[in-house]
């Protein structure tokens, strides 16, 4: 898969979740609360890192691990598109120039 496919299958979940949120509350969620969910998400992230350092002991760790990597980069692809953001380009520019910057401190 690439980028352009992967934004698609999230952009894809996003539309049946708010779906689901209209069934269930009446509205879609706000870019906030996708936010706070994130934030929810990045804070499980942080406990299955410490669990695959060994700090933490959490059953399938691994398993669990991959699972949240996914939700996270689902939110990010999610929350991007919402604020009009072309996550793509944003990313290779950003990339670029981090590159060149590091690159450039090495050279020193």
């Amino acid at each position: 898969m690439n980028f352009t496919d992967l934004e698609q299958s999230a952009l894809r979940l996003n539309q049946l979740y708010e779906q689901l949120e209209v069934k269930l509350y009446g509205r879609e969620w706000t870019t906030q609360e996708l936010a706070l969910g994130f934030m929810g998400d990045v804070g499980d992230l942080a406990k299955l890192i410490q669990a695959n350092a060994g700090v933490r002991n959490i059953d399938d760790c691994k398993a669990k691990l991959g699972h949240e990597l996914s939700d996270c980069l689902w939110s990010i692809m999610v929350l991007a598109n919402k604020c009009g953001v072309d996550l793509e380009a944003e990313f290779s520019r950003n990339t670029r120039e981090l590159i060149e910057y590091v690159s450039s401190e090495l050279e020193k």
